[in-house]
This record gives structure tokens, sequence and C-alpha cells, in this order.
């Protein structure tokens, strides 16, 4: 995070694509604005355990906390998307409810999110119950208003976008190799692939107007740079297919 502004600065803008930024405070926000950012994201856990140990407060207060940077977001026309962290269970407490989902979102509507990011952060749900909480979740978010976060630590990630496919749910955040983990659980992975993801929608029959082969050039380039393989078993089948026969 202590470069962020350079990343943002660096970054040759596309017309079509929304440049977000994670806010944690009003710092956050002020860096963001500085950055030219045009959403900014803010979060809540849905384990009060996780929140105490992730940002030393309750759900409750990390809520109140955000209030005013959603304000001041909403004062320069920028959208705010909430995550719902922990949302299919969580390092220290382990099952967390849908109630608990519910929630928080309910939580984060108040305050004026205008779009709602359902995080498995240590990927453990399965596709019954990713189902069961976007389902829950639909009664209370358009459809076109909600996404899934889900981190591949049990290989479970495709399986969990296939389930919410199934429900309407068409946008997700995913990561170029499959970087990333959490650092307040154990053996986390990264986000899941975005190499895989597409691969995926592709076979689906789904257009998502992203060259895969350029992508999993990214991916290697990245990979490459931080000097280990990409996550992503789609780029790897790929990467393996260009290389030349022995």
């Amino acid at each position: 995070m202590a470069d962020n502004s350079a990343v943002m600065a660096g970054i040759q803008r596309r017309p079509d694509v929304r440049y977000s930024a994670l806010t944690p405070n009003m710092k956050g926000f002020e860096g963001a604005l500085a950055a030219g950012a045009d959403e900014v994201v803010i979060f809540a856990a849905a384990s009060e355990a996780f929140s105490q140990r992730n940002i030393n407060c309750s759900i409750a207060e990390s809520i109140d906390r955000f209030a005013p940077v959603v304000q001041a977001a909403k004062a320069q026309g920028l959208r705010v998307r909430a995550a719902v962290s922990c949302a299919l269970g969580c390092p220290y407490q382990g099952e967390v409810s849908v109630d608990a989902v519910a929630d928080v979102i309910e939580r984060l509507q108040g305050i004026g999110s205008d779009h709602i990011g359902i995080a498995d952060t240590i990927g453990v749900g399965t596709a019954g119950r990713v189902k069961a909480v976007m389902e829950r979740a639909l009664r209370l978010v358009p459809v076109a208003e909600l996404s899934g976060h889900f981190h591949d630590t049990y290989g479970q990630a495709l399986t969990n976008i296939y389930a919410c496919l199934e429900l309407g749910i068409h946008t997700f955040d995913a990561s170029v190799a499959g970087l990333g983990g959490c650092p307040y659980a154990k053996g986390a992975t990264g986000n899941v692939a975005t190499e895989d993801v597409v691969y995926l929608l592709h076979g689906l029959g789904i257009d998502t107007g992203i060259d895969l082969d350029a992508l999993v050039d990214a991916g290697a380039f990245i990979s490459d740079a931080l000097g280990r393989k990409p996550v992503s078993r789609v780029a790897n089948a790929l990467l393996a297919k260009r290389a030349p026969p022995a």
C-alpha cells in the first residue's frame, strides 16, 4: 500500500475502465481523491472477531468510521463500493451466519454505499454456502450492484463463481496471476486468478472483451518480476503450450 499513489499516477488510463481505491479512513479518501480515483472502496467484516483483529474495533464502530468517508465521496460525485469481508467464514470465529452478512449489508447501505461485494476473504466457501448467502443478499441488493470476491485457498473459487452466475450475478473481483492473500489468515491464498475466471466465462460463451493471451502475458510479466510462477492453472497451461519443444 505504500506506493499506491505512484501506481495510480503511472497508470495509462482508459475511458472505459473505472479505477477504484481502497479507503480505510479519511486520510485514505484524501489520497484517493488526489490520485484521481473514480470510485472508493470501504469494507466491514461480517465477523466481530475478524473486525477486532483486523481494524481493532467492532463492526458497528467500523461502519461509523466509514460514514464520513462515504459522505465525502458523495460530495465529490464518486461512487462508493462496499465489501463484506469474511462473509463465508472467519479464521477466528469459524462459521459466519447468513443473518450476520445481511446485517452488515443493511448497515453499509444505510450509510450510502452504491455497491455491495460479498467477500470470501479466506477462501473457505463452497457453492452451496455461497448460493445461500447470495440469495439472501439479493433480497437487499439489485443484482447489478452485487458482486463476488473469492479467494482460492481450497480450490473452490471458480465453482463459487459459477454458483453466482446461476443466480444472475455477473460482477467478480479477480487477481492477475492469483496474486495476493490475507495476512490475518494462515494459509489463505490470493484472490481467484483472473486468467482462470476469463477462461471459464469464455467457455460458457460469455463475451468479456478481454484478450486472454494478453492477460496471460501480463500475469507472466508480474510473476517473473516477483520470482514466482503464476498461480493460474490456465496461465501455466497456455505458457507451457507456447514453450518450444525440448
